[in-house]
């Protein structure tokens, strides 16, 4: 195993700063996921990491070695990308053999490689196959057998899944997931899917702009943002953010709870209802706060259960457990100390 780290690692591309002063590192075996919406910078980032970009400024080090001039097939990484790249007139054996033979290893202990990995992934039937005869998820699989067969030090994977269709890729990172864990490599994992970067990672680093906004535990990002960006990337839907005159309230959906059934410290906001979504168990709410509130625009997420119908055009009390707010500074976004309301 090896940690991959980067010190103020910058790329410029013209007068375009795609990745500004990256400080990162993983930990052994673990899984850290790049999260942030398209061109945010995570791909250039993981591609620096990869060898495939030359950084601008800043160091690169996997295991602690800095890796800056060393070309991609000596840093010990293996790659998978979103397409896959598979060479369609090979057979998936010889797909997943070439990374072998590229680097000269013992010819006649390469097919017990081979095996090896395609029986990691379940597609030892397909061995004799073409690419053009699997099917999505299939190739997937012959992809990360690809990668896995060489055993790198670190895995990086660009968005791997996102050709898949919806219920393909559930059952994906449920493997992926199962399959890093008992190889415990150190994988750096690219997605712009928060449900993936949630379901996947050990830790999340969410980019915005070229930098990392925060980097913690799907629990810790979710319910301690670090600023407004994290706040309202994630969440389907996004964390409520009201402004006020010198900060920003933030409470997710789901913490509006009709009034009086819960006991503790609350603050209770007068609801002016729009529409309602019914979700199967739950309820989305959207309308807007009153009174004092400013007449902000806001979601509850309900259970279907809880509380009385909700009719639109009406106004209802909702309360917010105190623990459950969150204040940001108005001029910078950040997270600020909790203060009486």
């Amino acid at each position: 195993m090896a940690t991959v780290e980067t010190r103020g690692i910058t790329k410029q591309f013209g007068e375009t700063r795609a990745v500004d002063g990256v400080d990162l590192a993983t930990r052994e075996g673990e899984l850290l996921v790049l999260l942030g919406p398209s061109g945010c910078g995570k791909t250039t980032l993981l591609r620096m990491i990869a060898g495939l970009e030359h950084p601008t400024a800043g160091e690169i080090l996997i295991g602690g070695r800095v890796v800056n001039e060393l070309p991609p097939r000596t840093r010990k990484i293996a790659m998978v990308f979103q397409s896959y790249a598979l060479y369609p007139h090979m057979t998936v054996y010889d797909n997943i053999a070439f990374p072998l033979k590229a680097q000269g290893f013992p010819r006649e202990e390469i097919p017990k490689k081979v095996e090896w990995a395609a029986t990691l992934f379940g597609i030892q039937r397909f061995l004799r196959r073409k690419p053009r005869e699997l099917s999505g998820g299939e190739r997937q699989r012959v992809a990360l057998a690809r990668a896995v067969v060489r055993e790198p030090a670190v895995f990086l994977f660009d968005e791997p899944l996102s050709n898949l269709d919806a219920k393909l890729r559930t059952l994906a990172r449920d493997e992926l997931k199962q399959f890093q864990r008992r190889l415990a490599t150190t994988t750096i994992y690219v997605t712009h899917d928060q449900v993936e970067a949630m379901g996947l990672g050990d830790r999340i680093a969410v980019m915005d702009h070229g930098k990392v906004r925060q980097i913690g535990t799907p629990r810790e990002v979710y319910d301690e943002p670090a600023d407004t960006f994290v706040a309202a990337f994630l969440g389907s839907p996004p964390m409520n953010l009201v402004e006020r005159d010198d900060c920003i309230l933030g409470f997710r959906p789901e913490h509006f709870l009709p009034k009086g059934i819960h006991e503790g410290q609350v603050a209770t906001f007068p609801f002016h209802v729009h529409r309602v979504e019914y979700l199967g168990a739950d309820r989305l709410i959207y309308g807007e706060l009153t009174g004092k509130w400013g007449e902000a625009l806001v979601i509850a997420r309900l259970p279907y259960t809880v509380g009385t119908p909700i009719q639109p055009g009406e106004t209802y009390d909702f309360d917010v457990l105190e623990k459950d707010l969150k204040l940001f500074d108005k001029a910078t976004g950040r997270r600020t100390e909790p203060r009486p309301l």
